[in-house]
């Protein structure tokens, strides 16, 4: 696979602006500063499946503590990657569904949810992938499906690189839009410098003006802003700014994987582009949706990524493995 500097659109900030291209946000008013709030998440659509939890040291050099859960029985496993500044509450619409059939694994990655912070000094995309394989490995789980909603995309990615032979294909949830076209730095350097001076009110604003349709449910919507806007600063800022100075050729380089991007049909996905450099990369449109398909139309996104997890575990015996391991390749 062509070796290329990919640009970073695929999390919070890169993956709609770049899509939507604004004009560069107005400074902020001096105003007090949000207090921090404790956000409770809404109910759960209906009881979900028992949970095992466990917790394992990330496979990164800090050793953080990574808390994650595990859901019924099967391979491959389905494993689940929140977003930045989210947690893997945001996946509780699949768990019944997908643990009635396979193993299902959500986590929350180092900073984020109930996961160790306090050890880590480098919020890279290697090192939340990091977490991710850790995890993996701790669950036993010999065959897996990553699937990685926005920023997860890429920690997807990251994590396979370290589970040379167990990848069946990664799946993106509204992220991998474009991955050849470079984007100006100039176009997101006011977004952070506007997080830096106020990060709660400036991620609710663009959150809530950004990610959402007119269909949204309100009650949702609110959920969701609250939440990330309540994100540690000291971990989300790094976080994207480390993205963004990625270099994903290499990962590419290095893996033989099938990708697929689950994206809202509200902005465009240069697929055409996207296949020069991965050819098996495909892209399937949710209609009506924001950033956040897997809950605003849990139903429609579950019977999609049922339909890919079942056309690869089909294809997989008339292929070779699909992450090899470094030494084969």
């Amino acid at each position: 696979m062509k070796s290329i500097k990919l640009l970073p659109s695929l999390v919070l900030v890169a993956t709609l602006v770049a899509c939507t291209r604004p004009e560069a946000p107005a400074p902020v008013v001096a105003e007090p500063p949000v207090e921090p709030r404790v956000v409770a998440p809404p109910p759960p659509p209906s009881p979900q499946a028992g949970a095992r939890e466990s917790r394992v040291k990330s496979l990164a050099e800090d050793g953080t503590e990574i808390r994650y859960r595990a859901y019924g029985s099967g391979e491959p496993a389905i494993v689940f990657v929140h977003c930045w500044s989210c947690d893997s509450g945001y996946w509780d619409a699949q768990l019944n569904d997908f643990a009635a059939r396979n193993t299902v694994i959500t986590m929350d990655l180092a900073g984020h949810g109930e996961s160790s912070g306090e050890r880590r000094k480098d919020w890279s995309i290697a090192n939340f992938g990091a977490d991710v394989a850790a995890v993996v490995k701790d669950s036993g789980s010999e065959r897996v499906v990553l699937v990685g909603s926005s920023m997860g995309g890429p920690v997807a990615l990251e994590a396979a690189r370290r589970l040379p032979g167990q990848v069946i294909g990664i799946v993106g949830v509204d992220t991998f839009r474009e991955l050849v076209t470079p984007f100006p730095p100039e176009q997101f350097e006011p977004l952070l410098a506007q997080m830096r001076i106020d990060f709660a009110r400036t991620v609710a604003a663009f959150v809530g003006d950004r990610f959402f349709t007119d269909r949204t449910d309100p009650i949702l919507k609110k959920w969701i802003v609250d939440d990330m806007s309540a994100a540690p600063p000291e971990v989300a800022i790094p976080a994207v700014v480390a993205l963004m100075a990625m270099d994903y050729g290499p990962v590419l380089d290095e893996l033989d994987l099938p990708i697929i991007a689950v994206n809202s049909a509200g902005s465009p996905t240069d697929e055409a582009g996207i296949r020069r450099v991965e050819r098996r990369f495909k892209v399937v449109e949710v209609q009506g949706v924001g950033h956040f398909p897997m809950l605003e139309a849990p139903q429609t996104f579950n019977r999609v990524l049922e339909r890919i997890v079942a056309e690869w575990v089909a294809l997989e015996p008339l292929r070779n493995p699909l992450s090899a391991a470094p030494q084969t390749r």
